[in-house]
Parts: structure tokens; sequence; C-alpha cells
């Protein structure tokens, strides 16, 4: 028997524009629209290119997923994974589609963790699966080939798995320990990326990897020489006083390893 579900419609005041930064770092974005946009009609016709920076959502003692979302998405963060456990499954519905929402006033994509079916109902833009979840050619059939899906990485067996089944990207990890994530798998650190990316690229895994796991401002641009793809973060982003100017910081740095990201962004 299919799910019913009444959405409670979001607080009008939480998707006020974004105020104008000021202070250190403040000017790094400059040419990056921070505005809520709606997304043009057809957008989710074709599969979006990997962002760089992907905004793991959480839950804290100050504001839930929703809200923590919404603060990213106005410090112009543009890939978001909604990331819920331990919840009944018509409740991450729920928040999927607010957070959907949310999203598409940012022209952010949304990405559900764990939850295939979800992914597709709430009109997201891809799935995120862990080593537990769907088989990614599963998942493939059921959402089709504009949907994005990753998959969760912890050694090169994994990465060599992940590309074999056709996933568009991968997130390596943990760098470091973490308290967002149960069953950590074992840490990488600096030297366990560097190995991967050396293994992956003699074994021809041309795959985008983002590097995850306890990740924080001052570790970004050594990981990022390693070669990876991009970083996802969530405690970092979620606890800063001052987001937009992180966000400013993350994206200077991703574009000096990527200027033609950068070109693209000013353009």
């Amino acid at each position: 028997m299919p799910f019913v579900f009444i959405l409670s419609p979001l607080d009008s005041s939480s998707n006020q524009a974004p105020r104008k930064p000021s202070g250190p770092g403040s000017g790094k974005g400059k040419g990056r629209s921070l505005q809520p946009e709606r997304e043009a009609s057809g957008s989710a016709d074709a599969k979006p290119a990997i962002a760089r920076l992907h905004y793991i959502s959480q839950a804290d003692a100050r504001g839930g997923h929703l809200e923590h979302i919404q603060e990213a998405c106005a410090a112009g963060v543009r890939w978001v994974q909604l990331r819920v456990k331990d919840q009944p499954e018509n409740t991450v519905m729920d928040m999927a589609v607010k957070a959907r929402r949310i999203c598409g006033e940012y022209g952010a994509k949304l990405i559900v963790n764990d939850y295939p079916h979800v992914a597709l109902a709430a009109e997201a833009h891809g799935v995120h699966l862990g080593g537990e979840d769907m088989e990614p050619a599963a998942a493939r059939d059921l959402l089709g080939d504009a949907f994005v899906i990753g998959g969760t990485a912890n050694s090169i067996e994994d990465l060599q798995r992940l590309h074999a089944a056709g996933v568009d990207y991968a997130g390596l990890g943990p760098f470091r320990f973490t308290e967002t994530k149960r069953k950590l798998s074992p840490v990488l650190g600096l030297e366990g990326y560097r190995r991967a990316l050396i293994q992956a690229k003699l074994k021809g895994i041309d795959l985008p990897i983002v590097a995850i796991g306890g990740i924080l401002f001052d570790d970004i641009r050594e990981l990022l020489a390693t070669g990876l793809h991009g970083v996802a973060i969530s405690g970092l982003i979620t606890r800063s006083p001052r987001k937009r100017d992180l966000v400013d910081g993350i994206h200077a740095l991703l574009d000096q390893f990527h200027p033609s990201d950068a070109a693209a962004a000013h353009r």
C-alpha cells in the first residue's frame, strides 16, 4: 500500500535572501550567485556534473537538517546530501521533499543518502549508497540514467567495485575520526588518499573521488593536492558562525586546483 504524506509548508522566514557578506574572505566568492534562484524547468532531465564541494547534512542541538541545509545553501553550497539516520522512511520522505524545495530555491542539487525510492519520489538529483544499501545497478534500474548515483568507499577494492558498477562518483574516507558516522571504517589519513589515488590511476579508475570524514579547512589544500575531485564536509560548515566566508574560502581553494571551474563560475 503506498505511503500518503502530508507535508507542512516551510516557514517563510527560512527562505529569506542571504545577507551581504562582510569581513575576511567575503570577496573570494565574487562572481558566484548566492541569491535564491529557482531551477529552470527541465533541469532534472540532464545529469548534473559532480560538484567539488559537497555538504553532508546533520542535526545538532542548534538546529535540524533542514535549518542547516537552508543555511548552507544561503552560504553558497550548491550540492547537498541529505543524510538522515535512524528515522522511519516516511519521515525521511517528508524531509527530502522540503530539502528539495530549499535546494531548488538556490539552484543547488539534492542527493539523498541511503533511500533510492525516496530520492525518486522527492525528485532529488541523485542518491548516495553505502556498502549495505541497494546495489548501484539496481538503483540505476530504478532511477534511470539522469540520476546521479554515488557510493561510499574505504579502499582501492571499493573504488574498483564502484567503478565497475557504473557509479558517478565515490566518497572515499574517512579522512580522520568523525562522530558523524557510526560503524566507522579504518581512517585513511593523507597518506591513505595518496596511495588510493595512485592505485586508482594505475588501474584505470576514471571516477570523481571526493574526500570525506572529519575534514577541517586547513586539510583541504593538501587533500586536493593528492588529485582528489573535491571534498565532502559536514560539521565544519554546520558549526561555522561565518558560513559565507568559510564556503567562499573553500571555493577559492578549489578554484586554485581547478581553474577551469573558476572561469566557468565567473562567466
